[in-house]
């Protein structure tokens, strides 16, 4: 086999209590997050380098369906491949295809989940030298949110994301449905983080553990429970369409909406038992933020 095809999915941030500052720089979390049934599509096709080395760069090309997606050395993909050679030892020539459908600036964790899917195809195509330990350990080094997508089902991320502990089947969670909307403009992550800073905007360790304790332990608690994000407060008050939009669909549809990463993207689940979403939710949203509004409806994976 010379070529393999991976999904890369979005992930969802149900729940997000931002902790504090550390020493390092990075900010300590509490989260709760789920990959969904929809996302990008990743390529990818190798072939013998000449002597068993790559003699014309780097080996590594690659192509994207999205315009706006950097190619250089910033892309996550080309600093996974990288990042396996370095760690693997194959040295062989590979192609990537991408193609994106997640936004950037979102806050959806597209290019955490193209990096993790580049680890998984090339481990897979080089006969599988490097195990989950050290795929794990490429993945923190990538990037604080790459290491979830590692893992099936819905994850608990701590520490600045690298942490993961796998919570195996949610039932209240898993084959969900859930509307995925995004407007037109992005948020950037580090921006997100120094308001956050600014105003010391955290949620007490003890209390975001609690918090999230006692939505597992309680297996009678609706999703809208659990529902928190601490980038909210300072996201909505610089960009006021979020909180217009989101406000008005609870008073209008009864939804739960909750703006998931740092934004700018949010996600609503419909009510248990209502069924399918109506298109009357998608023409509010698009009415509010107009036609570069993104909406798409998937499944929790």
């Amino acid at each position: 086999m010379n070529s393999v095809t991976v999904a890369s999915p979005a992930k969802l941030n149900l729940y997000l209590a931002v902790t504090g500052r550390r020493v390092d720089g990075f900010h300590n979390l509490v989260s709760l997050v789920a990959q969904v049934k929809w996302g990008d599509v990743l390529k990818v096709e190798w072939r013998k380098a000449k002597g068993g080395s790559s003699e014309a760069g780097d080996g590594f090309s690659l192509e994207c369906s999205d315009p706006g997606v950097p190619m250089d050395g910033s892309n996550l993909v080309l600093r996974a491949a990288r990042a396996f050679r370095a760690a693997s030892g194959w040295r062989e020539d590979v192609s990537f295809s991408l193609e994106k459908r997640i936004p950037m600036g979102a806050g959806l964790g597209g290019g955490s989940s193209n990096a993790v899917a580049a680890l998984r195809a090339l481990n897979h195509l080089a006969g599988g030298p490097l195990g989950d330990g050290a795929l794990a350990g490429l993945a923190a080094q990538l990037g604080s949110d790459c290491a979830l997508f590692l893992h099936e089902g819905p994850v608990a991320m701590r520490g600045r994301g690298e942490i993961i502990e796998a919570l195996g089947p949610v039932a209240r969670l898993r084959g969900r449905k859930v509307l995925i909307f995004k407007p037109g403009f992005g948020i950037a992550t580090a921006e997100a983080y120094r308001a956050l800073a600014r105003g010391s905007n955290y949620l007490p360790a003890g209390e975001a553990e609690a918090r999230l304790a006692g939505w597992l332990g309680d297996p009678n608690a609706p999703a809208a429970e659990l529902l928190f994000n601490s980038f909210e407060r300072v996201a909505f008050a610089k960009y006021l369409a979020l909180p217009t939009l989101l406000d008005d669909l609870r008073r209008r549809f009864d939804l739960a909406p909750l703006m998931t990463g740092s934004g700018s993207a949010c996600f609503a689940f419909p009510r248990e038992g209502t069924g399918a979403f109506s298109d009357a939710v998608a023409a509010a949203i698009r009415e509010a933020w107009g036609p570069s509004a993104f909406v798409v409806e998937t499944e929790i994976a």
